[in-house]
Formats: C-alpha cells, sequence, structure tokens
C-alpha cells in the first residue's frame, strides 16, 4: 500500500513572525522537521525560548525535530552611513576598518587591509554595487574603484569572491556563538564562507572538545569551496552540506547556482551525507499567499535531484504567509515524489564503508524486490539509516535508536521518520509491530524489511537483514 508520507524534509528559519510555542507548534504539524537558528540575528536569551519550545513542541506532537545553529561566519558589512550615498562608474572610494562615514572614506566591520589584494574585486549590497581594489592606503583602510552606478547603505552586506581568507573563517562572534551552543540541545552547526575542508575540521576540533554531539553543515557560498577537488573534500570533511544560493550567486555568478547544486546533491548521495538546498525557494510567499510556477519548479527540481532537506528563509522568518508557505512546499514534494523518480546517479557510485554500505545496498534491493512497506533501521549513531537514505529508496526509513540525538538528527534525512526506544534485540520489530497497531501500514498483512546488529546499541555493527510479516 502507499503511505502518504513526504521523503524531502523541510527546514524552516525562525523570526518574528514565527518565534512563539503555538506557531513553533503549528509549523511542526504543517510539515516542518527542522528548525534554523540564524546566528546573524538576535541574542541568547531569544535562542533560549526558541530551543525551548521547539523542543516542548516535538515532545508534544510526538515526532523529533532537528534544531540547526546557524553561524554568521565573515559576513562583512558596511558600518553606520551617515546617509545613503550614491556612487558612479569611475568613483574611487575608502573602505576603513577604523574610520566614520565622511564623504567617500566608509566605515566596514572587518579589517579588510589584512586580507584583499590590489585588482580583487568587492561586490556590496548583494552585488549592487561592484568595485576592485586600487590600492592598500594603510594598515586598516583599502581604495575601490566604482564599476557601476548605485547607492551605498548602512550595515549592507559585502562579498570577495576572490579573497582568500586563509582559514580566517570563525570570528569572535562565531567562536562566543559556537561557546554558547556547547551548552544548548543542538543538533547541527552550520558554518559560513567556508573555503575548503580544513575550515570543517577546525570547527569539529572545537566540538568535538567541548563534548557537542552536534554534527556540521558546510555551507557553500563562495568560489574557493566550488573548486575541483575542493568541493568533494569538504564534502567528505562535513557531515552536511547546505547550497546556499544566495551568497553562492553573488559571488560565483548566478548562472552556476543549478549545476553546483545538482553537483552538491550528487556528491552528498555519493558519501552518505546530509543535502540541504537552501534560499529563494519559495521567496515570492514573503508577501503572496501562492508560489509561483518557477519557485514550484525549483522546489519539484531539489527533490527529483534527491535532495535530503529544503530550506525556507526569509518565508518563515519574515514572510505574512509561513504557514501557507510550508504547505504549498509539502504539497509539491508529496506530488513530485508521487510522480517522479529520483535522478539515478550516472557519474557518481555511492561511497560508504563497505560493509556497511553493502548490508544497506542489499536491503535497499530486497525491499524493492519483495514491494515491502517500509525500510527499518535499528541504528545508534543514525548512520546506518542514512547510509540507506543515500540509495534514495522509494519508501518510509524507519529509524529507531536508543539516541534522542541521533533521532533529531535524521529528521532532516531523507525518507526517515525516527522513533527512541530502548536497545534490544527486537527494537526493530517492536517499532513495526507498534506501528501496525496504530494503522500507520494500514489493514493488509504488511511485509518489512529489518536491518540490524548482533549487538544492539554498540556502533558499528549493523550486520543482519530480516524479512518479518506483520498480520
Amino acid at each position: 500500500m502507499s503511505i502518504i508520507f513526504k521523503r524531502t524534509k523541510i527546514l524552516a528559519t525562525l523570526g518574528p513572525p514565527t518565534s512563539n510555542p503555538e506557531m513553533i507548534e503549528q509549523l511542526a504539524l504543517a510539515g516542518v522537521n527542522g528548525f534554523r537558528l540564524n546566528f546573524s540575528h538576535g541574542d541568547y536569551a531569544e535562542r533560549d525560548d526558541q530551543i525551548t519550545w521547539i523542543r516542548d513542541a516535538s515532545k508534544k506532537i510526538g515526532k523529533p525535530v532537528a534544531i540547526l545553529q546557524d553561524l554568521q561566519g565573515p559576513k562583512i558589512r558596511l558600518g553606520m552611513l551617515n546617509e545613503n550615498t550614491p556612487v558612479k562608474t569611475g568613483d574611487e572610494i575608502i573602505l576603513d576598518y577604523a574610520a566614520e562615514h565622511n564623504g567617500m572614506t566608509f566605515p566596514v566591520q572587518y579589517n579588510l587591509a589584512e586580507k584583499v589584494k590590489p585588482g580583487e574585486p568587492i561586490y556590496i549590497f548583494d552585488g549592487k554595487v561592484r568595485t576592485s581594489v586600487i590600492e592598500i592606503v594603510s594598515d586598516t583602510a583599502i581604495k575601490l574603484r566604482v564599476e557601476n552606478d548605485g547607492t551605498l547603505m548602512s550595515k549592507k552586506g559585502i562579498n570577495l569572491p576572490d579573497t582568500d581568507f586563509g582559514g580566517d573563517i570563525l570570528t569572535p562572534k562565531d567562536l562566543k556563538d559556537i561557546e554558547y551552543g556547547l551548552t544548548k540541545d543542538i543538533d547541527y552547526v552550520a558554518i559560513s564562507f567556508i573555503q575548503s575542508a580544513d575550515d570543517i575540521n577546525n570547527l569539529r576540533q572545537i566540538l568535538v572538545a567541548g563534548g557537542s554531539q552536534a554534527q556540521i553543515v558546510a555551507k557553500i557560498e563562495t568560489k574557493a569551496a566550488i573548486k575541483d577537488g575542493v568541493l568533494e573534500d569538504i564534502v567528505k570533511a562535513s557531515d552536511g552540506v547546505m547550497v546556499a544560493r544566495g551568497d553562492l550567486a553573488v559571488e560565483a555568478g548566478a548562472e552556476i547556482v543549478p549545476i553546483v547544486q545538482r553537483r552538491i546533491i550528487a556528491l552528498c548521495r555519493k558519501h552518505g551525507k546530509l543535502s540541504i538546498v537552501a534560499t529563494q525557494m519559495m521567496a515570492s510567499m514573503v508577501d503572496n499567499p501562492e508560489p509561483t510556477r518557477a519557485e514550484v519548479s525549483d522546489v519539484a527540481n531539489a527533490v527529483i535531484q534527491g535532495a535530503d532537506t529544503v530550506m525556507l528563509s526569509d518565508e518563515t522568518a519574515n514572510g505574512k504567509y509561513p504557514l501557507q508557505t510550508v504547505a504549498a512546499m509539502k504539497k509539491v514534494i508529496l506530488y513530485t515524489q508521487d510522480n517522479a523518480p529520483v535522478a539515478t546517479l550516472h557519474d557518481e557510485i555511492i561511497s560508504l564503508k563497505k560493509r556497511q554500505d553493502a548490508i544497506s545496498t542489499a536491503a535497499v534491493s530486497l525491499a524493492e524486490q519483495l514491494n515491502v512497506s517500509a525500510i527499518i533501521a535499528e541504528t545508534k549513531s543514525g548512520s546506518t539509516a542514512a547510509n540507506i537514505a543515500a540509495h534514495r529508496p522509494n519508501l518510509p526509513i524507519i529509524s529507531v535508536t536508543s539516541e534522542l540525538r541521533s533521532a533529531q538528527q535524521l529528521a532532516l534525512s531523507y525518507a526517515n521518520r525516527s522513533y527512541v526506544r530502548p536497545d534490544s534485540a527486537e527494537a526493530g520489530f517492536e517499532i513495526a509491530t507498534e506501528l501496525k497497531a496504530q494503522g500507520f501500514f494500514g489493514d493488509e498483512p504488511t511485509t518489512v524489511i529489518i536491518v540490524s546488529g548482533q549487538q544492539p546499541g554498540i556502533i558499528g555493527t549493523t550486520d543482519t537483514i530480516k524479512v518479518r510479516v506483520l498480520e
């Protein structure tokens, strides 16, 4: 029988319209599987409330929900200006870390003089004002030539597509935010503007030293990160990857984004890592109750490409119709998965740990041959369920784990529905029986595949596939 169950998950960003316990619960009921906390905005008291509200809603509705801490990273901005300032092609302006706005000298919230080189491009205000570096004027100031007419305003973002930050991407603010997150119930930490796998490894050392079990999501939004070889190294070093299409379009060109998105999703599937597609998926719904046809197509394409998760940003953080947006996105996911298969990996071969992947491959193949209703995965860390998900089976993956953290992290993993139960030799069969009694599989006799290990609760011991019939 066909179970109504969306396999691609939804991650929603919290903001003023959605930052209250009632709305968080309604969003989770509407189809949100995880919440993004954007650490570019807000304070820790607000975060404390949001984490409490998310966990309370999760318990109330009985489904694990993921929390993602999104670090700001070196998101460089202009400082406060006295007034909006028009600039024209050919103008020369100064960006100074140690100055206030005065004529054509503009304050900047980062010492660019330590990083940039003459000739490098600098894009201000989401690329609306394009400039190039003429010279380093002092220890804190650089001179730029303006390449198009535009207007500079306070706090507008700056992109430096060709500048090498030399591994220095965790800002003092990020380090403080990480320290806060170490003491909180956080499932994922997203690191912004990474340029190499070293950036992931540096963050992982901090998290491990702090005793955190949070997994790392690498945000791909720089030209350096999408170079041949570098991208795959980043995927392998991380636990998941976010296609951060907004800054990536500014830094590398909008035309490359669809191809990079497809490449990232394929690499994540190859290595069994989480993939998240983000930015402007349903941007028109910030102000309108219906999505555009282009937005519907965008979400559908991400589903067909095999993304684990699609993300909402302004739509739920600042929009007028957050619940309608989630409902519309869920509708697109369900229709697409029922009418179009996930794209096959032509140039990628699933590349996971050999024994574990052999078990996962065999389980998915057997499930398809026997036309079973679900694959049940007994998992401690969540890796068995994630490995099965890498093969993008066309049916639910029911994960049972004794670790609440694993269940919450699997909330964003493709096709996974996770349950927390004590370790036992029959945990998989027991959850299947429980779901059968609740009507999850319908009234007819149901066949399931159970993937388990001879040593329940021990990570890395998955070695057994069983076929069980539930009457």
